[in-house]
């Protein structure tokens, strides 16, 4: 008897051992689940993260939606007055660390770069002299690999270099110097941005940059730097790759194409921790850009700048709080304010209320002078070294015949 409930004991620890064993091992499995199933994120393409991204824009909808309805998720009012004085004061009192700014054409007009959808004076209104079956051709990938001479003629008229960053471009560089911006979201393709002070991993260029292009044949990808492409484009020469002789693309996001993988990456660490977004100079009309409004938290403060309001939320869903667009007029607004301006005027404006103004205009200022100047030597260089061609050229024939 004795026997038998010894060895019983004994069959009842070997199950437990063996239970403990199990557990552990599921536990070993589960993990090393976990970790390939987040090493296979890690690798997923670019494909894959614009779909997680619409999926997520999805589900903040239904999200809103159910909150909503049910009457959960209450945000707090940030603002004490839905002005650019009640912003000014929320920047000054401490609590507002980690400013995004989204930007669009409207930043880069008063440079002299046309915005794209103005009815008389933007870049879709004036492509004409193209011969372009439809304006947005110019930037549709499968008419540039059939077609790139209008794309390059263009990108000669726009190409970085030949224009200065604005007011508006040197504000958000004074924001990233005292420390309160955590990233600019940008639509252009000018790099302005760069040109002002901000550094690459204060952007994201959501539809791409010219400061770097590649050969567009998968099989090579070779990529080329802003001057080797500069070159090209202004000896009247379609870029070809000189590895695999294809063409040559600045890495600009055209239709067709999908956007930077870091675009999807960074804006899921961004905006929840985003406590104050800025908009400036953008219809907030292309997706998914534009859906980056609803990404930050209900009680984020949103300040528009803008010649007109934009991003605004469907009228229908507004009225029952649905949604994540902008609110201005509304009965229920309580974060969203709408600065009705140029971008320059805008910004100097907030900057006069942050008392900042006097700082901001010297540095521009300061910063047009130093590009004056390196303008100059630039040319004086080409200059003396077109010069030295022509020297050497005269002294060919000369040569030749003293032989």
């Amino acid at each position: 008897m004795q026997r038998r409930s010894k060895e019983k004991r004994e069959k009842e620890e070997v199950q437990t051992i063996s239970s403990i064993d199990y557990d552990g091992q599921q536990r070993q499995e589960k993990q090393e689940q976990e970790e390939e199933a987040t090493a296979g994120a890690e690798e997923q393409s670019d494909d894959s993260s614009e779909d997680e991204a619409t999926g997520d824009t999805e589900m903040d909808f239904l999200r809103s939606l159910f909150s909503s309805a049910l009457g959960l998720g209450s945000a707090e009012k940030v603002l004490d007055e839905l002005s650019l004085d009640g912003v000014a004061r929320y920047i000054n009192s401490g609590k507002c660390k980690n400013i995004i700014c989204m930007v669009g054409a409207g930043i880069s007009t008063s440079a002299g770069i046309p915005d794209f959808r103005s009815p008389d004076k933007g870049l879709y209104a004036n492509l004409q002299k193209y011969n372009l079956p439809y304006p947005e051709a110019i930037f549709q990938i499968d008419y540039f690999k059939k077609h790139p001479e209008p794309f390059f003629a263009l990108a000669r008229e726009l190409y970085p270099g030949q224009f200065k960053p604005t007011i508006c471009h040197y504000f958000i560089k004074m924001l990233k110097d005292k420390g309160l911006l955590r990233r600019c979201y940008t639509q252009n393709i000018d790099t302005l941005e760069r040109v002002a002070g901000l550094e690459g991993e204060d952007l994201i260029e959501a539809h791409g940059t010219f400061h770097t292009s590649h050969c567009v044949s998968f099989c090579c990808r070779k990529e080329y730097h802003l001057d080797w492409m500069k070159e090209k484009l202004f000896s009247d020469t379609i870029p070809k790759c000189e590895k695999c002789s294809s063409l040559v693309k600045p890495d600009i996001v055209f239709f067709g194409e999908n956007l930077p993988a870091r675009f999807f990456t960074s804006m899921k660490s961004d905006f929840p921790r985003c406590d104050l977004l800025i908009v400036m100079g953008t219809s907030l009309q292309v997706q998914p850009f534009a859906g980056l409004v609803s990404r930050v938290s209900k009680s984020c403060p949103r300040l528009l700048i803008n010649m007109e309001k934009a991003g605004e939320a469907d009228p229908i869903l507004g009225l029952l709080s649905f949604g994540g667009g902008m609110d201005f007029d509304s009965d229920k607004a309580y974060r969203d304010v709408a600065h009705i301006s140029t971008c320059d005027d805008g910004c100097l404006a907030l900057a006069d209320l942050l008392g900042w103004k006097a700082e901001l205009e010297e540095l521009v200022k300061n910063e047009y002078t130093r590009i004056d100047s390196q303008d100059r030597k630039e040319k004086a260089g080409e200059s003396k070294g077109a010069a030295s061609k022509g020297d050497l050229a005269s002294a060919e024939p000369k040569r030749k015949a003293e032989e």
